[in-house]
């Protein structure tokens, strides 16, 4: 069976309000073939999510000129739990409705300030009234809707805490988590609509997984005409070794990058994409609809 793709893009986002590179910051590791098909890896550091955006524009734009379909990853979640679009009385398809939702509220300057606490808190007001479901801020940036610290447990009448993936990665951070380590709400309130841009400005040549796709294993056949396939990916899902001098962040975006080429190389990538044996039928649902999966999640 032919590969899939023919380059596997994977990106550990920053939230971050200023300039960084380094540890923590924002990485992009680029596993593509050479001119004799040796898979060999780049990587770029960005200090800005704006430069990080034109970086991957510029590295997309260079693979559909050579023909080659691209995997790219994030790392943080595509999706929020079920229920979410409903809370907010959001019409359209919940997935995209949360995405044009977080299009129209997020800031994000070419500096990297940023206005993720603001909506955090606007929309805590929406669903809740009140500091729930989101928390974490730093002091300046607590408001009468976002605390620093969690405000309570989640309920029965509350939105779940995590998603069906989150519960099947085994660790993964909740996404209401906006502030402090493995804060992946932040990154995904600044994240998300950076997805949103690369998705629309290729129209139907982007596939987002599961929402456009089905969640289900792919073939050549579902992905003709596609360029691009979006997914979430979890890093911590594989097992990883740094090389000297490596920080983490670039070791993971390395290791992820390598361990779907190789799965693909293997002719057993596409089947990567489905749920896992024995997912319950709702939970497939809530994946296409809203949630989303994180790849190789409970596999």
């Amino acid at each position: 069976m032919p590969r899939l793709f023919s380059a596997y893009v994977i990106v550990d986002w920053s939230a971050a309000s200023k300039p960084t590179t380094g540890a923590d910051s924002i990485w992009i590791g680029v596993m593509k073939r050479d001119l004799r098909f040796r898979l060999t890896f780049e990587s770029y550091n960005e200090a800005t999510r704006t430069a990080a955006e034109a970086r991957l524009t510029a590295i997309l734009a260079d693979l559909k000129k050579r023909s080659e379909r691209a995997l790219v990853g994030f790392d943080f979640p595509l999706g929020f739990p079920r229920g979410f679009a409903g809370a907010l009385k959001l019409k359209g398809e919940p997935w995209r409705a949360a995405w044009d939702e977080l299009g129209k509220r997020v800031v994000d300057k070419p500096t990297n300030v940023n206005n993720r606490f603001n909506v955090a808190a606007q929309l805590n007001r929406l669903l809740t009234d009140g500091p729930f479901p989101f928390w974490g801020a730093p002091p300046k940036d607590v408001q009468t809707t976002l605390t620093a610290t969690k405000l309570r447990p989640h309920g029965p009448g509350d939105l779940p805490e995590f998603r069906h993936a989150d519960l099947a990665a085994k660790g993964a951070a909740s996404i209401w988590k906006t502030y402090y380590n493995g804060s992946v709400g932040g990154q995904a309130i600044m994240g998300i609509p950076l997805v949103r841009r690369l998705k629309d400005a290729r129209a139907e040549a982007a596939k987002v997984w599961p929402f456009e796709t089905g969640f289900k294993g792919l073939t050549e056949a579902d992905l003709d005409g596609v360029d691009v396939v979006f997914a979430e990916v979890y890093p911590s899902l594989i097992k990883a070794a740094s090389l000297p001098g490596e920080v983490k962040d670039l070791t993971q975006v390395r290791t992820t990058a390598e361990h779907f080429a190789k799965l693909d190389e293997a002719s057993k990538l596409g089947e990567v994409f489905g749920p896992p044996k024995g997912a319950a039928a709702d939970t497939v649902l809530d994946a296409e609809r809203e949630e989303g999966w994180i790849l190789g999640a409970g596999r």
